[in-house]
């Protein structure tokens, strides 16, 4: 398995974004022999990316971490307040199944707020979510 690694990549509030955050994180994957996690990964990291850029006004971020099993990636943005989970979407929703998606397709997720005391200049939420590569 690859050694542990970080990525950060600082993204403006533009929807192009989200495709550029995708395929940066399908490169990366591959070039660190997890193209087992593409899928899932692309897929969550679409959601919480496409959250951050349509629901808040400033940038944000999306930050990878591999520490052997477990891949996290992490999204920042300016809006302190909770991310929305959708309890019951129905098939006929057009939107709102983001954070269910992304409850179901990772081993756990979740946020936090982010303060000046914690990461100064960065203040906001940062939501996460976790995968477990097979053994």
């Amino acid at each position: 398995m690859p050694e542990s690694w970080n990525y950060t990549l600082s993204i403006p509030n533009d929807p192009r974004a989200v495709t550029i955050c995708r395929r940066t994180l399908r490169l990366i994957l591959a070039l660190h022999g997890l193209p087992h996690l593409t899928e899932a990964a692309e897929l969550v990291a679409t959601e919480l990316v496409t959250n951050a850029v349509q629901h808040t006004k400033g940038p944000a971020a999306i930050r990878l971490r591999w520490s052997a099993p477990i891949l996290r990636i992490g999204v920042w943005d300016t809006d302190p307040r909770p991310p929305a989970l959708t309890t019951a979407p129905t098939p006929t929703d057009e939107s709102g199944r983001g954070l269910t998606l992304v409850e179901e397709c990772t081993d756990k997720w979740g946020w936090y707020v982010l303060g000046t005391a914690q990461v100064p200049g960065r203040n906001g939420k940062l939501v996460w979510c976790e995968l477990a590569a097979a053994a």
